[in-house]
C-alpha cells in the first residue's frame, strides 16, 4: 500500500514531505507533488509533515478524493512522464506536466 497525494497539494506544492521521504519517492509535477506508488514505503513521514493534509493512506482515501489515486501512479505512466519508477527525486525529475485530472482542476473561489 502506498499513500497518495490529493487535491489540496494543488498549487501549494510546500515540499515539507519532499524533505522527510526516506526513499525520495514524492516527486514534483507542475501544480502539485505526487507519490510514486511502487517506490513508497509506506512510512507516512509525509503524512506528519504535510501542511495542507493533502497526503492519505491508500486505504483512507476520501471517496471524493479517490481520482487522485490513478493520478498519482499515472503521473510516472508514458501519458504523463514517462518516468516509470525513477529510483528517487532528484534535479532531474521535476517536471512542469501534470497528470490531466490535476492541470484541469480548478480551485475554488474564497468567499
Amino acid at each position: 500500500m502506498a499513500y497518495v497525494i490529493a487535491s489540496t497539494c494543488i498549487d501549494v506544492k510546500d515540499g515539507a514531505c519532499q524533505d522527510v521521504c526516506p526513499v525520495e519517492s514524492i516527486y514534483e509535477g507542475g501544480r502539485m507533488m505526487y507519490i510514486q506508488p511502487d517506490e513508497c514505503i509506506d512510512c507516512g513521514l509525509c503524512l506528519s509533515v504535510c501542511p495542507v493534509s493533502a497526503i492519505y493512506a491508500q486505504d483512507e482515501l476520501p471517496e471524493h478524493e479517490r481520482d487522485f489515486l490513478r493520478a498519482n501512479a499515472e503521473f510516472f505512466g508514458s501519458s504523463v512522464t514517462g518516468w516509470g519508477s525513477p529510483g528517487g527525486a532528484d534535479a532531474r525529475h521535476i517536471s512542469t506536466l501534470d497528470h490531466p485530472l490535476v492541470a484541469g482542476h480548478k480551485i475554488p473561489a474564497p468567499y
